[in-house]
């Protein structure tokens, strides 16, 4: 099918989408767009294990399965990608996509530089498609209530956003490469970035971030640079204050909590209990279940993004968070870890 033919397609057929990368992120947009969205399918899967390939296609329904993302893309004459790869894969994989006029959803983080960022919104643009960002934060039910009261004022104007992410694993080996994984600040923290522009409605001017590896020690020698505890401090242009907190390997659960001061008042989003639900008794105190997994806190948020993106492709709309969005937040990683390594303020320009 042609790029003309591609774009030109009977809003009544599916969407035929291409995973390429079948680990945890990727399989729960492919199980969405099997189980959960009508107008969408899986047409192929590309991973570079092929027994995950295999075993994925069969899963989804899926006609073919690829070793090769190359071959994925120019064989199953799909509609649209979703790239989950490791983040060093990215922007390849997004340009031979759109030059074969493949809508793009891109996991975080976008890619590994700005510049990178820019080639593949570039090549988006070019081609006509379309690339939304996996920032799915900004369809949570709850991150989306509070920025609608930011918004409305219910806390005044806002002063200071403070947001964290804190996973209970340790990293996958290469993520301790810092040239090759961007580090816990790209791995865990895109979203608490992205969440600070979204809402203080700004861009960053100056950052500060300080870092540690506390937990993965058997990894220092061979990787002195990484860090698996980060505290990062952000100025926006409007003079709003930002502090971000990311840790990997906190064994506890999974944590992800924001907290917005205005001049009025405070809104919370997010907790550590999975449900409401709390026992206490004589023998061992007051206790409730914690979060497991990002996968169970923001699981219809994940729905949410991926039914998104379909509406883009069908109504031919602006995605949000776009390439833009992705890029602001490499950014924002690329002077933090400027900042760990030289202990200075990065003034970012953009």
């Amino acid at each position: 099918m042609t790029i003309k033919e591609r774009k030109t397609k009977n809003k009544r057929d599916k969407i035929k989408v291409c995973l390429i990368g079948a680990g945890r992120a990727g399989m729960i947009h492919a199980r969405n767009f099997t189980a959960s969205i009508p107008d969408a399918e899986i047409a192929g899967v590309s991973d570079t294990d092929g027994t995950e390939a295999q075993r994925a296609a069969a899963e989804l329904g899926a006609a073919y399965w690829y070793e090769d993302y190359s071959e994925a893309i120019m064989k199953c004459n799909a509609d649209a990608v979703v790239i989950a790869t490791p983040t060093k894969y990215h922007c390849e994989i997004a340009i031979m996509a759109a030059a074969h006029g493949m809508h793009i959803f891109c996991e975080k983080p976008m890619a590994m530089n700005e510049e990178e960022c820019e080639r593949m919104f570039r090549a988006a643009e070019e081609n006509g498609v379309i690339l939304q960002v996996g920032f799915m934060r900004r369809f949570d039910a709850g991150f989306v209530k509070a920025k609608k009261m930011v918004d409305e004022g219910e806390i005044g104007d806002v002063v200071m956003i403070k947001s964290l992410t804190r996973g209970p694993s340790t990293p996958h080996e290469w993520m301790y490469d810092i040239k090759k994984s961007n580090g816990p600040l790209a791995e865990v923290n895109s979203h608490d970035i992205d969440t600070l522009r979204w809402f203080s409605g700004s861009e960053p001017e100056r950052i500060y971030a300080v870092g540690g590896n506390f937990r993965c020690r058997d990894a220092a020698e061979q990787y002195p640079d990484f860090y698996d505890t980060v505290l990062l401090n952000i100025k926006m242009k409007n003079g709003v204050i930002g502090c971000i907190e990311g840790a990997q390997g906190v064994g506890y659960g999974y944590d992800a909590r924001l907290e917005v001061l205005g001049t009025r008042g405070v809104i919370k989003v997010g907790s550590l209990k999975e449900d409401t639900v709390i026992s206490c008794s004589a023998g061992s105190g007051i206790h409730s279940d914690a979060v497991k997994s990002w996968r169970n806190l923001f699981e219809q948020a994940y729905l949410e993004e991926d039914k998104f993106f379909i509406q883009c492709i069908q109504n031919g709309s602006k995605p949000a968070p776009d390439g833009r969005d992705g890029k602001m937040a490499v950014a924002v990683v690329r002077a933090g870890n400027e900042s760990i390594n030289t202990g200075k303020v990065i003034k970012l320009v953009m």
